[in-house]
């Protein structure tokens, strides 16, 4: 009874070692899967951010070149009615420009610093970045404790 006894033990811890061996492989084998998914997301991203860039970059283009054209009529438009406001003086034009010069460069200096503010507060990663990010750090505290 002690041999059937001591044979049983021994059997049952090697069993539980396979069965340990099996589930360090399991959980191998799930982190493998796990990281292939993850890169896949990723990958799949960029492949529809490229494909969009390639259609909007042209069309961003044109319409920037139209835009940029319509701001420079307007602004020598205000420049023109800006300068009527000193015709008398013989700086009138040297005002004008001056001044609208001012307004604009006010303007893109408030646009140029709410953009930087949006752009701080809401990151400049993809979201499977940061939850690729969040679970590295999860499995390293998962690895410590």
């Amino acid at each position: 009874m002690n041999e059937t006894r001591s044979t049983g033990y021994a059997a049952g811890v090697e069993n539980h070692q396979r069965s340990l061996r099996a589930l360090v492989r399991e959980i191998f084998e799930e982190l493998k899967e796990f990281a292939t998914t993850r890169w896949e997301i990723v990958k799949s991203e960029l492949q529809d951010t490229m494909g969009s860039i390639k259609v909007a970059l042209p069309l961003s283009l044109v319409a920037f070149a139209l835009a940029f054209t319509g701001f420079l009529l307007f602004t020598a438009a205000a420049v023109a009615i800006v300068a009527h406001a000193f015709v008398g003086s013989a700086y009138a034009w040297f005002f004008a420009l001056i001044i609208v010069g001012f307004v604009w460069t006010a303007g893109g200096a408030i646009s140029a610093f709410l953009a930087y503010n949006e752009f701080r507060s809401k990151g400049r990663f993809p979201k499977t970045v940061e939850v690729i990010k969040a679970d590295r750090a999860w499995l390293r505290s998962e690895a410590r404790g």
